[in-house]
């Protein structure tokens, strides 16, 4: 039989440090970062890390022994060790200024594919689309951002034009269902492949360099640089499979290196919105989809799934026939993705931003989009609402009153549509809450039957007895909210309880609780800190002592 050596078996074997994988791999520190985001390998926390450690108690970062084997054979290890090769050569040419041998080296410069990692990590497509929250968020910050020193140019137009490709998408199967402002932005929620998908859009400030290193951002490029490859694919499939060619051509890419101020930016990024690229089909299927839902009205899913069918054509064709024009001061970014995604038309002011298609002066224009007061000359034929109205009216699937968003009022509040409302009610105010609504139904339903002269006697007692007991009901619960509100109204003396000494019992408590889930290594330490916390509160009491002997001798 083999005798066990110590710690080359059990736990001590299935971990290893980053400083013992370095040495294995033979990279630097920022290779091995790089590497580890891009194949998803991130450190892990042992049951026992004194045994991990092979009896150290210093804290390590500590790997499994499997993933770094499992970075063995990955063929992006030889080309980041090729960048370290190039680095040196390279530098020598400068050194020596032998300027023909580096333009040399410079066009073999080698190149890091990542296509197969995408293939690894998401081996189906609706794994991909799972994993698109991160990715979009990610993406369309760094689509936002100026030229900084760790982030390069060509790696923000790239996510600009991955992002734009995916909302042509969105805008042209008319897959996007819920949106929200906050203070992070804006939130955007699409149906893709039956996969719900939200992302935030960040708001557009200008452009302006950050003056503290609060972020680091050369390792967050190194998970766009993964995205970026990942939704290349995903844009690539969802254009394919709904018969769209890819890559669409926006016609702006001769001014992108010629930008010189955020506005020329961001100008051509929503006009290249405003472009229509698709022409759905849609609309057959969906009458099939009706004509199919026809067939069974009794079972109470054909039903459920009929009027989810109807309220989703409804949201789909929210904006048609109506044509929007916006204000100047308004963010257009946001607003053009919603109108154009349910069928409206949409335009701006095109002495300023590029892109319009119809002027204001249009007769044709039913809303206009503002934030202040215009005081020039307005138009009879057309409402001006604000902003929120668009998203109110899309998070509620229908056209709300524009009385209550016109410009100058106070605006309704704006509910976010990711949270369910019933979930802050009780069990019992859900009940009630479901009981009237089917006794209001009931109830229209016996109106329409008593107009129509139905004869069913039976149907026309039972409701009129529920009627009248939700009736009564209403009037015994207005009693009991008197009587509650009497009994509130009385006076019941107050009882005298000393602060002071909840307070102390209080301390004590927390004091013991520290105690116990201090280990006993650190013990001492803790004790030592204890009493240089209980020496500072006999100092701070003794100088308050002498201040208050002070005062009165003055």
């Amino acid at each position: 039989m083999r005798r066990l050596i110590k710690y080359q078996s059990g736990e001590a074997a299935q971990y290893i440090t980053r400083r013992a994988a370095l040495r294995k791999l033979q990279l630097s520190l920022n290779d091995f970062r790089r590497l580890c985001i891009l194949k998803g390998v991130y450190p892990r926390e042992p049951k026992h890390r004194r045994r991990a450690q092979k009896g150290s108690s210093d804290l390590k970062i500590l790997y499994h022994a499997k993933d770094i084997r499992f970075l063995f054979h990955e063929p992006i290890v030889w080309t980041l060790r090729d960048y370290k090769i190039f680095a040196k050569k390279t530098g020598r040419d400068r050194a020596v200024k032998d300027f023909r041998n580096l333009k040399r080296r410079l066009s073999i410069f080698p190149e890091l594919r990542i296509d197969h990692i995408v293939k690894e990590r998401y081996p189906t497509f609706i794994d991909a689309i799972k994993d698109l929250d991160d990715c979009l968020t990610l993406l369309f910050l760094f689509s936002s951002f100026p030229s900084l020193h760790s982030i390069p140019r060509d790696q923000s137009f790239l996510c600009r034009r991955l992002t734009t490709e995916f909302l042509h998408y969105i805008i042209g199967t008319k897959s996007l269902r819920n949106v929200f402002i906050s203070i992070k932005g804006f939130y955007f929620q699409a149906d893709i492949k039956g996969q719900k998908v939200s992302w935030i859009m960040p708001h557009n400030y200008p452009f302006k360099p950050h003056s503290k290193a609060e972020v680091d951002f050369k390792l967050m490029s190194i998970f766009v640089e993964f995205y970026t490859a990942m939704l290349g694919f995903v844009n690539y499939r969802l254009f394919n499979s709904n018969g769209y060619t890819y890559p669409p051509n926006f016609g702006i890419e001769k001014s992108e290196y010629n930008y010189k101020n955020e506005m020329t930016y961001m100008s051509d990024r929503i006009a290249a919105l405003n472009i229509d690229f698709f022409i759905t089909g849609n609309e057959a299927d969906e009458e099939k989809d009706v004509k199919f839902l026809e067939q069974d009205q009794k079972s109470k899913r054909m039903i459920k799934m009929r009027t989810e069918k109807e309220e989703l054509n409804r949201l789909l064709t929210l904006f048609k026939g109506l044509k929007f024009f916006i204000s100047r001061e308004v963010p257009r970014e946001p607003l053009v993705i919603l109108i154009r995604s349910f069928g409206g038309k949409v335009s701006w002011d095109s002495s300023i931003f590029g892109g319009a298609t119809y002027d204001e002066n249009d007769d044709t224009i039913t809303h206009q989009i503002a934030e202040r007061f215009v005081k020039a000359d307005q138009f009879i034929s057309r409402d001006y609402i604000q902003p929120q109205w668009i998203f109110d009216s899309v998070n509620r699937r229908c056209l709300l009153p524009t009385n209550n968003y016109f410009v100058g009022v106070s605006l309704p509040p704006h509910l976010s549509p990711f949270v369910d409302l019933n979930q802050d009610l009780s069990p019992e105010q859900r009940f009630e809450k479901s009981y009237m609504s089917t006794a209001i139904e009931k109830e229209k339903n016996f109106d329409k039957n008593i107009s129509k002269g139905t004869s069913n006697t039976n149907l026309m007692n039972e409701e009129q007895l529920e009627i009248a007991y939700m009736q009564e009901r209403s009037g015994q619960e207005k009693q009991d909210n008197v009587k509650y509100e009497k009994m509130n109204m009385s006076v019941i003396s107050g009882k005298l309880y000393d602060e002071n000494n909840i307070s102390w019992k209080n301390e004590l408590d927390e004091h013991r609780l520290k105690a116990r889930m201090v280990k006993s290594r650190h013990r001492n330490l803790f004790r030592k800190l204890i009493r240089e916390q209980q020496f500072k509160k006999k100092e701070k009491w003794l100088l308050k002592k002498k201040r208050a002997a002070i005062d009165t001798k003055q």
